[in-house]
């Protein structure tokens, strides 16, 4: 009977800027899964009915982001089922997407180093869910006021960090102007308790002043240098040599020949 089956197992909530992979093992053999999100005041709704995967996408049925959910991952035979036998089913963690979302990696659009100032301006990720007139949310439309943006940022081959935040797009700091910089920015959520942290966007680096020292390091000038000197040196050599042979051949055209 569909007592038997095995249910699910290792169930998971994956979530980055609120879109939502509910993941379980194992792969189904003869059986099927359906997905049940139950929300703490909403209806149950059902998605991936009769699925031979083991992940489903929630992401539209969680558009409450406030309010806690909870997965039932229903193991049922692929014919339809007595309706009055309730198939056997796991139940995962609770998960509140306002809470538990991974923030994306923000996109930096422009930066500029200009002087003792470096001015970066960058974008805020999207999310799956829409305004009315069809154009997508992003994450401050969602986190509001609770969203902050981290900037690190150290001087270009060097190991010290520093980092500034901010709640707007732009970040405006004083450097050294005769250094280049790196940097990487990442969103975060200061109220949370865990996940506080979003993913880092890609490292870039400024380019302003920057010579063939700074590029290439101290140890290919040296290896230039020694080169360089290995060249004069054999070209000093084979001159002294070719003069030294035409002194001679000069020297042996005067001698008078021999019999003469």
């Amino acid at each position: 009977g569909s007592k038997d089956l095995p249910t699910a197992v290792n169930i998971t909530w994956s979530s980055i800027n609120f879109k939502t992979i509910l993941r379980w093992q194992p792969k189904p053999s003869n059986y099927s899964y359906t997905v049940e999100i139950h929300g703490q005041t909403s209806n149950t709704q059902k998605k991936c009915i009769l699925t031979a995967e083991t992940e489903c996408d929630v992401t539209d049925v969680l558009r409450n982001v406030r309010e806690t959910y909870t997965a039932h991952i229903l193991s049922v035979t692929s014919s339809r089922m007595d309706n009055f036998e309730e198939p056997p089913f796991a139940v995962s963690e609770k998960f509140t997407p306002y809470n538990q979302t991974i923030l994306g990696k923000p996109e930096i659009q422009n930066y500029t180093q200009k002087d003792s100032k470096l001015n970066i301006v960058f974008k805020d990720p999207l999310t799956p869910y829409t305004f009315s007139n069809g154009s997508f949310k992003s994450i401050r439309d969602i986190f509001k006021h609770d969203l902050e943006y981290k900037l690190y940022y150290w001087k270009d081959q060097s190991s010290g960090k520093k980092y500034v935040t901010t709640k707007s797009l732009t970040f405006e700091i004083n450097v050294d102007s005769t250094k280049n910089y790196c940097f990487h920015i990442q969103g975060i959520i200061p109220s949370r308790r865990e996940n506080r942290d979003g993913q880092e966007s890609r490292v870039l680096c400024t380019s302003i002043g920057r010579n063939i020292l700074d590029e290439y390091g101290a140890e290919v000038f040296i290896i230039i240098a020694v080169i360089a000197i290995a060249v004069i040196t054999i070209a000093v050599v084979l001159s002294v040599i070719l003069c030294k042979c035409k002194k001679t051949k000069a020297a042996r055209e005067k001698e008078p020949l021999n019999g003469v």
